[in-house]
C-alpha cells in the first residue's frame, strides 16, 4: 500500500477572470456531463493499493458543476481506498453554492473548503471580471458554517489594479473578523493571454507601485500574525495545525495524482499530463481509458531543482538531513557556493537543521529561487 494524493480537476467556469490563465473555460456548459462520466471513468481507474491521504477537486470552478455531474463524480469517490484522517478539499467561488451541494460534498466526504474571495470591495471585484459580490462571499461563507465545515480556506489577491494599502488592509481585517482556519494571500501576476495582459500592454492597467505592493505584503504579515494566523509558506497562513496537506504534497515532492483535462501527475519520479482540451479530454478517455499525452521520468537533477524551489516556498524551509536521505547527498555539496553566498547577503539563513529564506529573501524568493537551477 502506498500514500498518495489526488486532484481532480473541473474545468468549468461561469465566467473567466480578467488575470486568470488557468486551463478553465466558460461557455462550455452542455459538456458537463458528458465530462463528469469520462472523469469518472478516469477517477475508477486508480489503484486501489493507494492510499488517498488528501483529494483536492480544483478548477475551475467545481462549485458551477452540476449536482448531476457531481454525482457521477462521487460514485467514483466512493470507491477509493480514502486514508481515515483523509483531508478532502473543494474549491469554490460565491454565488455557485447552494445546500444541496455543500450537503453532496459532505456524504462525498469533504471536510474542507476553500472559497475565492480576492477582495472585499465590489468596485475591485468588478475590476478583475469576478461575477460575484462581498454580499454573495459573505452567504456563501455563513452557509457553509451552517453545513457543518470546520476548515475553510479564503483566497486573497493584492495588488489589483486601482487598490491601495487600505483597500487591502480593509480587506484583511474584514476577512479575519470571520475566523476562518486559512488564508491564501497572492500578489496579482500579469499573465499571457489573459485580459489583463493585452491591457497592461496598451498601458490601460493602473496597478500599485512596487512600494506599495511590499508594504501590502508587510501589512499582511503584520495583521494575520497579531490575529493568530501562522505564517508557513511564502503566500499562506493558517491557525495552528490547519496547514493545508494537500499543498504541502506539493511543495515536499511527494507522489500525486491528478485526474481530469490538463492535471498533472508526479508518481514514481515520473511526470505525466492529460490532455487540457474538454472534448479531447473525453474523446481520449472514452475510446482508450486514458487522456494522457506526455510522460517523462524526472532526471535527479530535476528533482532537486524542484525539491529546491518548493521546499524554499515553506517558511521552515528546506531540512538539510531530510534533503540527504532524498538524494544521497550533502545539500552543501550541490547548492555550498549558492547557499553561503546568500547567507552573505542575509537572504537565507542556516539553523543547523534546516536552510529557509529570511524576511529580506522572501521579498525577493523568485530571483533566489531561479539561482537553483543546476546546470545541463
Amino acid at each position: 500500500m502506498k500514500d498518495v494524493s489526488l486532484y481532480i480537476h473541473i474545468p468549468f467556469c461561469k465566467n473567466k477572470c480578467f488575470y486568470c490563465d488557468f486551463p478553465s473555460f466558460s461557455g462550455c456548459d452542455g459538456k458537463m456531463l458528458e465530462y463528469a462520466k469520462a472523469l469518472g471513468t478516469e477517477i475508477d481507474k486508480i489503484d486501489k493499493d493507494y492510499i488517498i491521504k488528501t483529494v483536492f477537486i480544483g478548477g475551475g470552478t467545481p462549485t458551477y458543476l452540476s449536482l448531476d455531474g457531481l454525482k457521477y463524480i462521487k460514485k467514483s469517490i466512493e470507491k477509493l481506498n480514502l486514508a481515515p484522517d483523509v483531508e478532502f478539499t473543494v474549491e469554490g467561488n460565491p454565488g455557485t453554492f447552494t445546500k444541496e451541494k455543500l450537503e453532496l460534498f459532505k456524504s462525498m466526504g469533504v471536510n474542507r473548503l476553500s472559497i475565492g474571495l480576492q477582495a472585499y470591495q465590489d468596485n475591485l471585484l468588478k475590476n478583475i471580471g469576478r461575477i460575484h459580490s462581498v454580499e454573495d462571499f459573505e452567504k456563501s461563507y455563513k452557509l457553509a458554517r451552517e453545513c457543518g465545515y470546520k476548515n475553510i480556506n479564503i483566497d486573497l489577491i493584492f495588488g489589483l489594479p486601482n487598490q491601495d494599502i487600505d483597500n487591502w488592509k480593509e480587506t484583511l481585517k474584514k476577512v479575519v473578523k470571520l475566523n476562518p482556519e486559512h488564508l491564501s494571500c497572492y500578489s496579482l501576476i500579469i499573465e499571457e493571454d489573459t485580459k489583463f495582459y493585452s491591457l497592461f500592454e496598451n498601458d490601460k492597467l493602473k496597478l500599485p507601485c512596487e512600494e506599495d505592493e511590499r508594504e501590502m505584503y508587510l501589512k499582511t504579515l503584520e495583521i494575520l500574525k497579531e490575529n493568530g494566523y501562522n505564517h508557513y509558506e511564502i503566500s499562506n497562513f493558517c491557525k495552528p495545525k490547519k496547514e493545508c496537506r494537500h499543498n504541502l504534497v506539493y511543495w515536499e515532492l511527494k507522489p500525486y495524482i491528478g485526474c481530469g483535462s490538463s492535471s498533472h501527475s508526479y508518481v514514481d519520479g515520473r511526470r505525466y499530463y492529460n490532455e487540457s482540451d474538454i472534448e479531447e479530454y473525453i474523446k481520449k478517455i472514452n475510446k482508450n481509458g486514458s487522456a494522457i499525452i506526455e510522460s517523462k521520468k524526472n532526471r535527479i537533477e530535476d528533482d532537486i531543482e524542484e525539491y529546491m524551489f518548493l521546499g524554499l516556498r515553506k517558511i521552515a524551509g528546506v531540512n538539510k538531513k531530510q534533503f540527504r536521505l532524498k538524494f544521497s547527498k550533502d545539500i552543501y555539496e550541490i547548492y555550498g557556493e549558492i547557499i553561503n553566498r546568500f547567507k552573505g547577503l542575509k537572504m537565507i539563513n542556516d539553523d543547523g537543521e534546516k536552510i529557509y529564506l529570511t524576511e529580506k529573501g522572501i521579498e525577493v524568493s523568485n530571483s533566489i529561487m531561479c539561482e537553483f537551477i543546476l546546470e545541463k
